[in-house]
Order: C-alpha cells, then sequence, then structure tokens
C-alpha cells in the first residue's frame, strides 16, 4: 500500500502526522497510521514497544470514548536507517514533510485550520515514551493519544486555557473547564507544600496565577477527553453538558461542543454517523515495522512533439537544476524518455559525486518528436524502480508531460497506483489528463501544473520543490530566491544570504535569446562576472557556484539583456553550520479542488529548527492558467483564515477564483529586522493541573541572522465554478472578540474583518449583548441591540476598539455576553462572532468564589497531592536539567 508522502516525521523526536489522502477508515478500524522515528534518535528498541502499548491501549480507549464504532485497526513504525535489526522490512521509503520539536516532554498536535479541519502531525518525545513517571503528569499514554488524535484527525480544540484558567460566572470564580460536572477545588501551594486560600489579583478580580485547582482524579464522570484525560473520563463532552461560558479554544473556534464538532464537522462525520458500534471490543492493533533506505527517483520524460520548441528547452533546463543541484548525494536516479516508443537513458545510478551528476545530465534528452504514449513512459519508469530490489515500493517518479495522452492512460494508472510508488506529476497542458492529479492524489505525490511561459519559472520551482526531507534540514536545498522579467535592459536586485546558510550556493540564470552581461557582488565588494560562471549555450544556462562558504549579506546581481528577451534567477544554498538549521518555508492550500462555494485558504510555515518565526513578510503568488495573477500578503495575526497569532503559520483567503487550474509561489522575507523566534514551548491541557510544576513564561527571542529570503511553491490547484464567478463572500467571522467592564462602560476589542472574507473593508458592525449566552449564541437578533452608528469599520486585520454604555445599571457580579456581526455592501452578513464575556466585580472585604463549594477532599487526598507534588517536582527538574544539558 503506498503511504501519503506528507505523512511522516523527523528531528530527535517522533510525531505521527495525517492528511486528507493519508489516514483512513477501512470498515471501523483506521488504518495507514503511520508513527515515524527521527533519524537522529540513537536506536532503543524499547521505543517500538512503548508506540505499541500507547497504540493499543488508545485503540480500545477509543473505542469506548466514540460509540464503540471505531478503532485503530493498522499501524506502521517507521525506523532510522541507521538502526540495526532483522525484523524491519527494508523496502519502504516514506516521504517526510513537517515537524516540529517539542519544547519540552508534552505532546502535542500542530493545528492550523479551521474548527473541523485535520492537523498536520501529532508530536512525542522519546522521554515521553519511555519515562513511566512522566504518566504521572500527564495521564495514560493511551488516553493523551486519543485526546492528541482528536485534535489531529477532527479538528477539536483543548477544553482548558492555561493562559485564562478562571473566569467569573454569576458572580462567583470557576474554573475553565468542559464540563461543569468535574468537581474542583482552588489552593495556593506554598514553599513549604501546604495548602492555602488563593489570593485574588484586585485588577482582574480574579485569583492570581498562584492559584491551582485540584481535581479528585477518582471522581465519576464521563467527560471531557479534551478537557484533561488523566482523569478517569471516558468520553469526550456533548453538547448537553458543553460549558459555553469557558474561555477556551473549543468555544473561541468552534463555539459546539466536541463531540458535535466530531460527528457533523470532521472528515469522518458521514463515516461516524453510518457506522454501526461493534458487537464485541475489537482486536489488537497489527503493526508493520519497516525501515527507510536511500532516496530512489524515476525521472519519466515527455519528448513527444508536442513539448517541441520551448518546453523541452526548460524540461532540459529544470531537470539539471533539479540532478545538480537538488537531488541528495546516495541518491538512486534513473532516467526514462518517451514519445512514440519509451526507452531508457539511464538505469539506477549512484549519486556519489558532482561527475555523477553531471554525466546524467548529459543523457537528459534534447529532441521532441512523436506521439504521447504515457502508459510506455509509465511501465518503463516502473521497470527502472524494479531492478533494484524486485519491486517499486516507497520508490519515487517524477513524471513530467505536455498533459495529453495519445494513449488511454486510464488503462495503465490503476496498475501504477498499485505499484506503491510515490508518483509526482507535472503537467504543462491546460487540459492535462484528470488520470495525473488521480496518480498524485493516490499515490501521495504533488501534482504541479507549471506554465511554459518563459519569466515564470514555474518548472524549476516545481523541480526545486520535490525535495525529500528526512528531517535534517542541514543537509537540504534551501531556494532563496527564485524571480523572472522580460526587458531588453539591467535586470537587478539583491538576494540575502542569511547566517543559517551558505555552502552550496549556486546563482543560475536562464536567458531566453542571447548571452547576457552578468555581474553578481558579494556583501564585501567582490564582483563575479561571466569568467567565474559556466555557461552551456545548449540550455541557455549561466551558473555560478560559490566556493566554499558564501559571504554572509546582501548580494546584488546586475543582468544586462541588451535585447529585449525573457531572464529568470534561481538561487539555492545550504546550512552553513551543522548545528545551525536553516530557515525554511513551506506552503500549501487547504483545498486542492473548489467549486467556489467554499472559500479557500492559502498556508506557508515559517520555521527554523521548527521554532515558529515571527513577523516575517509573507506574500502569496496564485496565476491561473489563463494568466491571471493575484498577490496576498499572508498574516499571522489569529484573525480571518488565520488560526492562531503569532505561531509561525501565515494564512489568508483566497477568494479571487478563476476557472481552471492554478499554481501557488510563496516569498518571504525580513521585515526591516523585526523577525522573531517565537514561544519555546506549545501550551496544551494534557498536564495533571495539581501536580505538574509550573511552565516557563512565554517569550519570544531575536532572529539575529540578518536579512534573509525565501521561495516555496505549492501543488496546483483546481477550480471549477458552477457560474462566471465565484460566490460573493460575507465577512469572515470575529474569533478574537473581548469585553471588559470598567465602571459602567463597555470596552470591545476585536481585529477588523474584510469586505470579503479577510480582505477589503465592511460595511458595516452589528453588536448585540446578552445575559444569557444560548440566548446570543443560537439567537443572535434577540440580543439587545447596541449603537453602532458611530462606528466605521477599518480595513481588514485593523484593531477595532469601541466603547459605549449600556441602558441599564450594571450591577456588582453581573456577568454579559457580547456578539458582533458584520456585513458587506451586498447586505451579506458574518457569521456571529465568538461570545465575549465581562463581570463587573467590585472589590469586597472577602474573596468571592473560593470558598470550594461542592467537593470534601479527605486530608488523606490532599496530603497524598502534596506528596506526589513534591516527589514529581523534584524528577521534573532533574528531567529539565538533563535536557538543557
Amino acid at each position: 500500500r503506498a503511504m501519503d508522502s506528507r505523512m511522516v516525521f523527523v528531528l530527535l523526536w517522533m510525531l505521527l502526522l495525517s492528511t486528507s489522502t493519508g489516514i483512513k477508515l477501512d470498515g471501523n478500524g483506521y488504518v495507514d497510521v503511520v508513527i515515524a522515528i527521527s533519524s537522529k534518535v540513537p536506536q532503543d528498541n524499547r521505543l517500538i514497544d512503548k508506540i505499541k502499548e500507547m497504540v493499543t491501549e488508545g485503540s480500545l480507549y477509543l473505542y469506548h470514548a466514540l460509540d464503540e464504532k471505531v478503532y485503530f485497526k493498522e499501524a506502521t513504525i517507521l525506523v532510522p536507517p541507521q538502526w540495526n535489526g532483522t525484523n524491519f522490512t527494508k523496502r519502504i521509503m516514506l516521504l517526510i514533510d513537517n515537524a516540529n520539536p517539542s519544547y519540552g516532554f508534552e505532546p502535542y498536535t500542530n493545528q492550523y485550520g479551521e474548527c473541523g479541519a485535520e492537523g498536520e502531525y501529532i508530536h512525542f518525545t522519546p522521554e515521553y515514551l519511555l519515562n513511566d513517571t512522566l504518566t504521572e503528569l500527564y495521564g495514560s499514554r493511551g488516553k493523551i493519544f486519543v485526546h492528541e488524535w482528536a485534535h489531529l484527525r477532527w479538528g477539536v480544540f483543548d477544553e482548558c486555557n492555561g493562559e485564562k484558567p478562571f473566569y467569573h460566572s454569576n458572580g462567583g470564580i470557576e474554573a475553565t473547564r468542559c464540563s461543569k460536572n468535574i468537581k474542583v477545588e482552588f489552593y495556593e501551594v506554598t514553599a513549604g507544600g501546604s495548602l492555602q486560600q488563593c489570593s485574588i489579583d484586585p485588577q482582574t478580580s480574579l485569583p492570581t496565577k498562584g492559584c491551582m485547582f485540584f481535581l479528585d482524579r477518582n471522581q465519576i464522570t464521563n467527560s471531557s477527553i479534551m478537557f484533561l484525560p488523566s482523569l478517569n473520563v471516558t468520553t469526550f463532552c456533548h453538547e448537553n453538558e458543553h460549558n459555553y461560558e469557558a474561555p477556551n479554544m473549543q468555544n473561541k473556534k468552534c463555539e459546539k461542543a466536541t463531540w458535535t464538532v466530531i460527528f457533523e464537522d470532521s472528515v469522518d462525520k458521514d463515516a461516524l454517523r453510518s457506522l454501526k458500534p461493534l458487537q464485541s471490543p475489537p482486536p489488537p492493533p497489527s503493526f508493520k515495522v519497516v525501515q527507510r533506505k536511500q532516496r530512489v527517483v524515476c525521472l519519466i520524460l515527455d519528448v513527444s512533439g508536442s513539448m517541441a520548441g520551448s518546453r523541452i528547452l526548460q524540461q532540459q533546463q529544470a531537470a539539471t537544476h533539479f540532478l545538480r543541484n537538488i537531488i541528495e548525494n546516495q541518491a538512486r536516479v534513473g532516467i526514462v524518455q518517451f514519445s512514440t516508443e519509451a526507452s531508457t537513458l539511464s538505469r539506477l545510478t549512484t549519486i556519489s559525486s558532482d561527475t555523477t551528476r553531471e554525466n546524467l545530465i548529459k543523457l537528459l534528452p534534447k529532441v521532441a518528436g512523436g506521439w504521447t504514449n504515457m502508459c510506455l513512459g509509465l511501465s518503463q519508469g516502473l521497470q527502472i524502480l524494479q531492478e533494484d530490489n524486485g519491486d517499486a515500493l516507497g520508490d519515487e517518479i517524477i513524471f513530467l508531460t505536455d498533459g495529453q495522452a495519445t494513449d488511454n492512460i486510464a488503462v495503465c494508472v490503476p496498475s501504477a497506483i498499485q505499484s506503491g510508488a510515490i508518483i509526482h506529476t507535472l503537467a504543462f497542458s491546460n487540459s492535462a489528463a484528470r488520470e495525473l492529479t488521480e496518480m498524485a492524489n493516490k499515490t501521495g505525490g504533488q501534482f504541479l501544473s507549471p506554465n511554459d511561459k518563459t519569466t515564470s519559472n514555474q518548472l524549476m520551482d516545481a523541480f526545486a520543490s520535490l525535495t525529500l526531507s528526512t528531517g535534517d534540514y542541514i543537509k537540504e536545498p534551501v531556494q532563496l530566491e527564485s524571480v523572472g522579467a522580460r526587458t531588453s535592459d539591467w535586470f537587478n536586485g539583491t538576494v540575502s544570504v542569511d547566517q543559517t546558510v551558505g555552502n552550496k550556493t549556486s546563482f543560475v540564470i536562464i536567458y531566453e535569446t542571447s548571452f547576457p552581461s552578468v555581474y553578481i557582488q558579494s556583501p564585501s565588494g567582490s564582483v563575479y562576472t561571466q569568467t567565474n560562471m559556466s555557461h552551456d549555450v545548449s540550455q541557455k544556462t549561466v551558473t555560478l557556484k560559490i566556493p566554499g562558504t558564501a559571504e554572509h549579506g546582501d548580494w546584488k546581481y546586475s543582468i544586462q539583456a541588451k535585447i529585449l528577451q525573457a531572464l529568470t534567477l534561481t538561487v539555492t544554498s545550504q546550512a552553513t553550520q551543522a548545528d545551525v538549521p536553516p530557515i525554511i518555508v513551506k506552503t500549501h492550500m487547504n483545498q486542492q479542488f473548489s467549486d467556489g462555494t467554499k472559500p479557500m485558504i492559502v498556508f506557508a510555515e515559517v520555521s527554523q529548527s521548527y521554532r515558529p518565526v515571527i513577523n516575517a513578510e509573507v506574500w502569496a503568488t496564485l496565476e491561473s492558467e489563463t494568466g491571471s495573477i493575484h498577490i496576498l500578503q499572508l498574516l499571522d495575526n489569529g484573525a480571518g483564515a488565520d488560526a492562531f497569532q503569532n505561531d509561525g503559520i501565515y494564512s489568508r483567503y483566497f477568494t479571487k477564483m478563476v476557472n481552471g487550474r492554478s499554481s501557488l509561489k510563496v516569498r518571504v522575507k525580513n521585515q526591516d529586522g523585526q523577525t522573531k523566534f517565537a514561544a519555546l514551548y506549545v501550551p496544551g491541557c494534557v498536564l495533571n493541573v495539581q501536580l505538574s510544576p509550573p511552565k516557563p513564561p512565554i517569550f519570544e527571542e531575536p532572529l539575529d541572522v540578518g536579512n534573509f529570503t525565501r521561495t516555496d511553491t505549492g501543488e496546483s490547484f483546481m477550480v471549477k465554478l458552477s457560474g462566471q464567478a465565484p460566490s460573493n463572500f460575507p465577512p469572515n467571522r470575529i474569533t478574537d472578540l473581548s469585553a471588559e467592564i470598567q465602571e459602567d462602560t463597555v470596552l470591545l476589542n476585536w481585529t477588523a474583518p474584510g469586505e470579503d472574507l479577510d480582505q477589503g473593508t465592511a460595511k458595516s458592525y452589528e453588536i448585540r449583548w446578552s445575559f444569557d449566552l444560548k440566548m446570543l449564541r443560537f439567537n443572535f437578533s434577540n440580543g439587545h441591540e447596541v449603537n453602532t452608528t458611530a462606528v466605521s469599520p477599518q480595513k481588514a486585520g485593523s484593531v477595532e476598539q469601541h466603547s459605549f454604555n449600556l441602558n441599564i445599571t450594571i450591577q456588582n457580579g453581573t456577568t454579559l455576553f457580547f456578539a458582533v456581526q458584520s456585513e458587506d455592501k451586498q447586505k451579506a452578513k458574518s457569521e456571529t462572532s465568538n461570545i465575549a464575556q465581562a463581570s463587573k466585580i467590585l472589590p469586597g472585604p472577602k474573596p468571592q468564589g473560593i470558598s470550594n463549594p461542592g467537593m470534601n477532599l479527605t486530608v488523606l487526598v490532599i496530603s497524598l497531592c502534596i506528596s506526589c507534588f513534591e516527589i514529581l517536582l523534584y524528577f521534573y527538574f532533574v528531567i529539565l536539567f538533563m535536557y538543557w544539558c
């Protein structure tokens, strides 16, 4: 079975990754679950046993949590190539894409989609899996696995809030949780280990940061797994027990119960509603342990008549760039060409030196003619891949064609998919066969549809994007720049080589007609001219390879065309130091196909050593096959399409859709030295509140690497509108509304939506309030209206502030709820915002709401908790010391 190329992990840690084309339900059981161990994890076979135990325990827990409908049926454990063992299957190569380190031991899931959207991956550390003491902090591994699975698969969010663990409710103080059926007590733990009543912060009238809520782990309650799985809970929070008041991420993003999201909004919603419960508990999951091997790739290149002219030349230029600068050492590469017949230009050859690379480049086809028999090309390529071990399982095909087959490609696609090869397809044609997309989607490859404009550089970008990430980004090429222009004069610009890159730096200039004059100046003033560069007349390419490590700083290029022609520049580099990974960017769309009824979202994740890079300037260029170009600045502001502020994931809605295929390219640059690293840990809900020591404060680090630029190409996507234009999209839903009561004045804050989702300027706002949260949530129009005639919406992304007095006297202890809708010029209204709440609490002689009603812990239980706390605090700091050392 082919595995999804975007399914796996990397670097000193382990994770599980899901995408819509990977994990799936086979009957009641989940299959194609891949858990990968980083290549930098030293061999420890106990990890394999612990992973099996976690998934097996989690399977039964999942079965009981979801009405006995689903379980984990099959899982694959991917071990690094250097691990020794006779029981590892050695025939599989899985592509590795995204990852993140854990900032501590806490498991977490990388999510940046909307409510109900799948996450990117789950992350675990070896320490978490091997150290049984940590299960006291976080709960049993099986329960934690299901907690994170719900984030990953069903797009639900945490029901606790480490930043706001308490809130006002009906004149008292509540702990942030779902549901309120979970009983809690509030205490501060003194330095001596005793418990005392919580202090109240006079600014917020809530408990101070030293206050903790304690839970009876043995209390009988069914929910909720998304609050604290370390409790004796067995299911997710249902609608009838959902705490809508809690200021947690589940309410902010979804405003509905976790159970409701899973059954109404998730990727599995249809299956979960139709599946019948199992008649008996499921069998344990079956496991397959496989080992990565060196990358094996076959280039299958179209040389039919429709490739003649600029297309065959662009194919040659891009494949040369791939073989010379992109494909890693020790990979094995074969080359096949096809037209009326298919032939092998090179059998599998190991990339062992620059000489090997250049010898393969010499074999690239230069002449086009004949028919387009795609099946012959596919068959020949698969034969080449089978030469090393008898099959193509986990090997790669890069299949480049004009997109229009002479033969019936539908006949050979099923066998190509069943081969187990990962097939990337690149199609020049506007009307490429749909089977090309199908092959890529079903095998975990990428589908890219570059245009053949000589200034676009899209084919070069497409080949450059087909990297295989092992998680060791030190050895992987990074594309710093990709730009083109048509000119008869000078083509000038600057490329920044920052301190995270510099090795194997190359400048590749492609010209259309005649050899231009090229000048490239280093930051110190050294000038490189044609005498320092290699010139391939047949490929119309000029290449400058910087010897050793390129100087850090701004490199200036000046290219003089002399006659009107197209010029392009591509710059790649690699990390300079073995312990300093480069800054990278990864981009994609949330949909590969759209009918125009649902807006598309552009994502770009910017990181260094998997730490989020924030405050960068990120621009996306979306170009349709008809030539229309739309440029969007992506934002990391936690509003509109962006899920979380300052997480290094930049997003924006794409509303200007046109029929046909479109390409995506993202450019990132340092914004006047403002770029920073974000917080060094990911807050979560999996810790045991009463036992775990406090987390370190959130902070940001300066990113002192100098100016930098990065580019990345995403997969092509298809739009097929039902009419001539996409639907009129209303303003986006406001998700960051906050409220505060000062005396008798209410102050509201939010991020302005746009005329069309998060672009442009909305026409007007409608603000309503109520004493009843649910009424406002489900019947917004029945709330009390606030006069907004004096409020003029600002441009999307701006900070909005509005203060007003209500026509009532706000009594002490009163909690009010507020919501906003916005409207565009065509009277289309947004969804109701998140519900913001504010309480008027005047300081009194006694703290309110800290009397700990409804729960009587015995002295024995409290002393046990204190003892556990002291023991675990000791272990935590020992582990922390070892971790930093």
